[in-house]
């Protein structure tokens, strides 16, 4: 199974102007936001190809400086997968296409991993998304997220099989527990990857935003809105941390999680 990794990049973010050129401070010092989100495509096993896909040349020459190999696509793209579609319709031969997208540079190669496997085993599926049980301390932080007016991360609902329900930047399912730091809670943090049929993925382009999508402003919605089976491959985070770079606050957790890591975030293969 021919994989391609594809990274969406795009400066003018609403809630985070030229966010992929952000520096984070790690065990390895200085590194901009989209450089560490292609080290961890990078790092990922069985992919025969990692492209950063932009429509911003600040992007381009800055991924071209450190050795990415980088697809300049459509500025008119409403969101990643729109922008992956293209990327997958000018490299075709490709069985899978996965989208890490740019804003998750703490993304563990076995997520992605795990995700190429859940798809080739489940037939039915058109795409496939990680999801991740969170503890209390996670839940706290989005529940936390959200009273201050901030989208802290996105939470995920799945039937039979792993079977997507719903997406939503609220934290749901509702729950009236409180949870301890480390105590496991029925809530799974959606973490932004996907992994697409190609067919499936080129259908997306064609389809209309629907008023999920556009009321959540999360684009997997428009698969579900369309009828078509999202899987959700339930990871294991093995001790590591995870978080995105949603806002200019999530800097400092970011840089804080990295350099209690240490060196090891990351073993940046050669493909």
């Amino acid at each position: 199974m021919s994989v391609l990794i594809a990274i969406p990049a795009r400066y003018a973010s609403a809630r985070y102007p030229g966010k992929p050129l952000v520096s984070l401070r790690g065990p390895d010092g200085e590194k901009t936001l989209i450089r560490r989100s292609w080290e961890a495509a990078m790092a990922v096993k069985g992919v025969d190809r990692v492209v950063v896909a932009t429509d911003d040349d600040r992007i381009r020459d800055h991924a071209e400086e450190f050795g990415a190999d980088v697809i300049m696509t459509s500025s008119a793209w409403a969101n990643g997968t729109e922008r992956c579609a293209e990327v997958a319709q000018r490299l075709s031969g490709y069985d899978v296409i996965v989208n890490l997208q740019g804003d998750a540079p703490l993304t563990p190669a076995w997520f992605v991993e795990d995700l190429v496997a859940g798809l080739q085993s489940d037939s039915q599926a058109d795409i496939a998304t990680p999801v991740l049980r969170c503890d209390g301390r996670a839940v706290a932080g989005f529940l936390a997220d959200r009273r201050a007016g901030r989208v802290g991360g996105t939470t995920a609902v799945f039937g039979a099989g792993g079977r997507a329900l719903y997406f939503s930047k609220e934290v749901i399912p509702y729950s009236s527990k409180t949870y301890a730091d480390d105590e496991p809670t029925p809530i799974f943090h959606h973490v932004g990857v996907y992994a697409y049929r190609p067919a499936a993925l080129a259908a997306y382009a064609d389809w209309p935003m629907g008023p999920l999508e556009r009321l959540e402003g999360l684009e997997q919605l428009r698969f579900l809105e369309q009828g078509r089976k999202v899987l959700c491959v339930e990871v294991d985070a093995r001790g590591r941390q995870f978080w995105e770079l949603n806002n200019p606050s999530d800097v400092e957790v970011i840089e804080s999680m990295m350099l209690q890591m240490g060196s090891g975030l990351a073993e940046t293969s050669t493909l």
